[in-house]
């Protein structure tokens, strides 16, 4: 192998376009201000977390306030900063080579849930056994002690985009 090639294989993987675009669909930028062109509200989410932009909130950094006001270049901002977070937080749990497309779903779960280091996904996709991680995506569905029926179709778009299906995940997260 080349240097070139050595040092491209060494990469670690960062959020594909899928996967990115797969975020979007399912977070919006939210809270669009009338009259006000590509300006966004801070909201409260279905759990009632602090949110803006694409899905944004306290728990990383930029911090903001209730009535906070951003820009669609701070919302866009603030969504690259939180991948960066997620995928660094995917590499630390994920002890096992990863395809594009899994790497994106387990981004995208994670930066809508946290990707708990104790859940049992990363037990079962450490062990080798990636046929679960659908089902155990699937388990995700709940904001506020409530199954909503949005996370469950976010799950099953990231479990069929996990599995390769990334069409069919796109073409969900945009129905």
């Amino acid at each position: 192998m080349h240097n070139a090639a050595l040092a491209a294989a060494a990469e670690p993987l960062r959020m594909g376009q899928a996967g990115l675009e797969l975020v979007r669909a399912f977070e919006s930028c939210m809270k669009a201000v009338p009259g006000q062109r590509s300006v966004f509200a801070a909201y409260r989410d279905a759990a009632g977390v602090l949110t803006i932009g694409w899905g944004h909130t306290n728990h990383h950094l930029p911090r903001f306030a209730p009535g906070a006001l951003w820009s669609r270049a701070e919302c866009d901002a603030a969504l690259a900063g939180d991948m960066m977070t997620f995928e660094r937080h995917v590499h630390d749990l994920c002890h096992l080579p990863l395809e594009q497309h899994e790497f994106d779903a387990l981004v995208s779960w994670a930066f809508n849930t946290g990707g708990p280091a104790r859940a049992t996904l990363w037990k079962k996709l450490n062990a080798g056994q990636k046929r679960a991680v659908p089902g155990e995506l699937a388990k995700w569905n709940r904001a506020g002690g409530r199954v909503l029926a949005g996370l469950t179709r976010r799950r099953k778009a990231e479990g069929l985009m996990f599995a390769g299906d990334v069409k069919a995940a796109l073409a969900l997260a945009h129905s």
